[in-house]
């Protein structure tokens, strides 16, 4: 038994021998012929300045035509273009590399073409790449494409613009890369259709009526793309659309709807849908009706009134997903059964619609790092003491091994990060009254899962936050009742709250409250309620800094950031807004970091432009006459 297997193991050790000799021969037979093709490839450019002289070998003799130059073009050939606009519409040859001087300023457009053979700007042959072009295809939206890959089996799309089409890249029976390109105001931004393409780390600006970001469909559900982290802005319609058939997986996408769905997925196929975060002020987040197998999972949906989370209407798994501030958080509309288990429906009118939760669906505060999901922030790591760590589906496990936990980061496709312990939220919306004799003063409760007590101060002046001596009690209540000190004259108490969790963190302070009282023990209750733009907090502040204000009625509220010479940053709030306590995030490290990452952005100030230095942020809110009834302003310092 020991020879035998000693042989066994000679003659296995052998074998891999040989197949690696083998493996590294032909490794070596290829990298000849490729080396032997590009001894015969050709380095050739196009420029408006040059003399038009074939072979275009040198920017001086260039050609003054994309298309006279790919004439006498062959496989493996290479073209330059220098900066432009070329008018014209370009048929490639197969193997062809075409590199443009940059998406601004290397322009290819047909808009004003007599004829467009089949509306395509680019016909996009086999092993191609088109790189660093802006794309102008047509202003009428019912027809033209950008670049059209019908048939070709290989070739990258990389680092172009796209506007003015009906689909600015068309995936049509392909497999192509398409990747870091800019699409915006077009009909249907990536299109694909019998296809195995691989779709990431575009972006797609939307701002026009009747358009989807990137749609998915094909003849059978054998068609598997990758659509994969994506940033996709301010749709009108859905952002990305898998239609019939066709299995894709979509994982790591951003998306950011304005009036209708996040992510649709239709009858037929299947699709994995992972690790998305969908910012909905529209109509639905997730909208599954496909009556196939179909895997939601890790998914973070946050709506607003009138919008659904995640909307089931057939069979399926919906498992490790967070839904919230939306009117139905995760809602069934049909007679199926799907698998409803591991979620985090929170702060939605109903939670669960026509769903009976099992005890692993959850419906708590996820404490994520901005300690505020109603603001929009893209950073939705778990705090250390998130009840949602660990809390997922024991069969679907984290990178790092461990149980997954519920919520963006997440299972495989998820993120191995170092849970931060924050401190708990400031207690918000303040209010004080006099009751016997007695202040008192209540507000909203903290829903931190390690959430402690809250400690009251007060003080004849602006409270000095964290002076022991201005402590008047502690409570783990949202009540309190102070017994004021005899007042001889009018007096002005200020109080601020804050809050502590079970490990001692102490939160910044409330806005502050006041009080005015008389002597001789009468106390009118005139505590403040009217207008107010309170200060920032944290300030200084990196990456992020929350800016609270008061409306004493509902207007139509305006809040601006300025840098110090008066140029617009950023509206934080353009909307009516009805009576209360409002935060609202200013985070500079936010979508613009995520937009400059990859490319230039084509409109508002990126990342990189936001400097350490002081800002003012504005407050103007006008009333049902637009007649202009409070302004006030602040400055924060941002410190990166």
């Amino acid at each position: 038994m020991n020879i035998r297997f000693q042989n066994d193991s000679r003659n296995n050790f052998m074998n891999t021998c040989n197949n690696k000799y083998y493996q590294t021969l032909l490794l070596t037979l290829t990298l000849l012929i490729v080396h032997s093709s590009l001894l015969i490839a050709t380095v050739r450019f196009v420029s408006k300045t040059g003399s038009s002289t074939p072979p275009y070998l040198t920017w001086e003799t260039s050609a003054d035509s994309i298309q006279k130059c790919i004439n006498i073009c062959v496989f493996g050939d290479t073209i330059y273009v220098a900066n432009g606009v070329y008018q014209e519409q370009v048929v490639m040859i197969d193997g062809l590399s075409m590199i443009g001087a940059g998406m601004d300023s290397c322009v290819i457009d047909s808009r004003q073409l007599v004829t467009l053979q089949n509306y395509k700007t680019i016909d996009m042959k086999d092993s191609c790449l088109v790189k660093g072009f802006y794309i102008r295809s047509t202003n009428n939206f019912d027809y033209g494409h950008g670049i059209d890959t019908e048939g070709q089996t290989t070739g990258l799309i990389v680092g172009n613009k796209f506007s003015n089409a009906n689909t600015a890249i068309l995936l049509y029976d392909s497999n192509v890369e398409a990747y870091k390109n800019l699409l915006f105001n077009v009909r249907f931004g990536i299109y694909l259709v019998n296809s195995y393409s691989i779709v990431r780390q575009n972006h797609i600006i939307m701002d026009v009526q009747g358009v989807t970001a990137i749609r998915v469909e094909g003849f059978t559900s054998s068609y598997a793309p990758i659509i994969d982290s994506n940033y996709i802005d301010n749709v009108y319609d859905t952002g990305i659309y898998k239609f019939i058939s066709s299995s894709p997986t979509i994982k790591n996408n951003i998306i950011r709807v304005k009036y209708s769905t996040g992510i649709r997925l239709a009858q037929g196929g299947t699709a994995k849908v992972y690790n998305n975060i969908i910012i909905n002020s529209g109509y639905i987040g997730i909208d599954y009706f496909a009556n196939s197998y179909v895997l939601i999972h890790n998914n973070y949906v946050q709506g607003k009134q009138g919008s659904d989370g995640i909307k089931v209407w057939s069979n399926g798994f919906v498992i490790n997903n967070i839904v919230t501030n939306t009117s139905s958080g995760i809602t069934k509309y049909s007679s199926q059964n799907p698998v409803v288990q591991y979620n985090n429906s929170w702060n939605n009118e109903i939670n669960y619609d026509d769903i009976i939760p099992d005890s692993t669906n959850l419906s708590v505060d996820p404490m994520i790092m901005n300690n505020d999901t109603t603001q929009g922030n893209l950073d939705f790591h778990l705090q250390k003491f998130s009840p949602l760590i660990d809390a997922g589906d024991p069969t679907i496990l984290d990178r790092d091994g461990s149980r997954s936990d519920i919520g963006l980061y997440g299972g495989p496709y998820g993120w191995t990060y170092t849970y931060n312990d924050l401190a708990p939220r400031p207690p918000h919306n303040v209010t004080a009254a006099i009751e016997d004799g007695l202040v008192k003063l209540t507000w909203n409760k903290n829903t931190e899962a390690d959430f402690s007590h809250y400690r009251i101060y007060r003080d004849t002046l602006t409270i000095v936050i964290y002076d022991s001596s201005k402590i008047v009690g502690e409570t783990p209540d949202t009540v309190f009742y102070d017994n004021l000190p005899p007042a001889t004259k009018e007096t002005r108490f200020y109080y601020v709250i804050t809050a502590f969790d079970n490990q001692g963190n102490q939160s910044y302070p409330s806005e502050e409250i006041n009080v005015l009282v008389t002597g001789l023990g009468e106390y009118p209750p005139k505590g403040y309620d009217g207008y107010r733009l309170l200060s920032n907090y944290p300030n200084p502040f990196n990456p992020s800094t929350i800016i609270p204000y008061r409306l004493k009625e509902g207007g139509y509220v305006k809040l601006y950031v300025y840098d110090v010479k008066g140029e617009l940053v950023r509206v934080l709030v353009n909307e009516w807004q009805e009576r209360g306590y409002y935060e609202v995030m200013f985070n500079p490290n936010r979508e613009e970091r995520s937009r400059a990452n990859s490319f230039e952005v084509p409109m508002g100030k990126t990342y990189s432009d936001i400097a350490t230095g002081v800002y003012l942020y504005m407050i103007q809110v006008y009333n049902d006459r637009n007649i202009p009834v409070f302004s006030d302003s602040g400055k924060m310092i941002l410190l990166k």
